[in-house]
């Protein structure tokens, strides 16, 4: 007798080896020395020449600050108030992109608070005071700041990979070109801090994966509680309940 998997067990599995091949990819990357070599497009033994560039610095960071936390509280209001295409989704599945929002910008902050990992622009090499040490050496001090593992501002993106996992249950389309818009974002802005000299590119790679793992650990967690009581957590809002004029 041949048992096949249903179709929600095999999104599960999808994934996770989705997931699980980002890591590989990752591993491999963090293995390859890469990251040096990157960072040697951009940096000089007299530092990163365009550090404080206007489109580096001041229009891909300085101006882009706050914006994820002013996207992250209008998801908030769309729980009860949806707008735009976010009226598609059941009110469990708002909460969970402001939720994947917010966790996601907190587990990629709070670990970059953690690390002792120093950016590039800190490397001897590039006219700093620290060496080069892997992040996986866990406790082994480079001699710079610390404080640059993950990348902090393509978060600013990948962040929202949330829609994705939100829109795919009801709009494919829509959560693929989600998943575009937020990974050019992420990318650009990483691409930003490598160019300063703030960041290796191991660091954006890493900013995604973790956002991406936390997304599709919110929407199993919703889906599961989404099937045990559907009746309840896809009720419409109670601003959809009011009769159209």
């Amino acid at each position: 007798m041949t048992f096949l998997a249903s179709p929600v067990r095999q999104t599960r599995i999808q994934l996770l080896c989705w997931t699980l091949y980002g890591l590989l990819l990752l591993l491999a990357w963090d293995y390859s020395g890469l990251d040096l070599i990157l960072a040697q497009w951009f940096g000089t033994a007299q530092g990163f020449p365009l550090e404080n560039h206007w489109l580096w610095r001041t229009v891909l960071h300085d101006d882009v600050r706050l914006w994820p936390w002013a996207v992250e509280l209008a998801l908030l209001a769309a729980i009860v108030l949806p707008f735009g295409p976010l009226k598609q989704l059941a009110r469990a599945r708002r909460v969970q992109l402001a939720l994947t929002t917010l966790l996601a910008l907190l587990v990629v902050s709070t670990t970059k608070l953690h690390s002792h990992t120093s950016c590039p622009w800190d490397l001897q090499q590039f006219g700093g005071t620290a060496s080069y040490v892997s992040h996986w050496a866990w406790g082994v001090r480079d001699g710079g700041h610390g404080g640059c593992f993950p990348a902090g501002h393509a978060s600013a993106g990948f962040a929202f990979l949330g829609g994705f996992f939100a829109f795919r249950h009801i709009q494919p389309r829509t959560a693929w070109r989600c998943f575009a818009g937020v990974m050019l974002a992420g990318f650009t802005l990483g691409l930003a801090q490598q160019v300063r000299g703030a960041h290796y590119m191991s660091h954006t790679l890493w900013t995604a994966w973790l956002c991406w793992t936390v997304a599709a650990v919110v929407d199993l967690g919703v889906s599961w509680l989404i099937s045990r009581q559907p009746s309840v957590l896809l009720a419409p809002a109670f601003s959809e309940l009011a009769p159209s004029k």
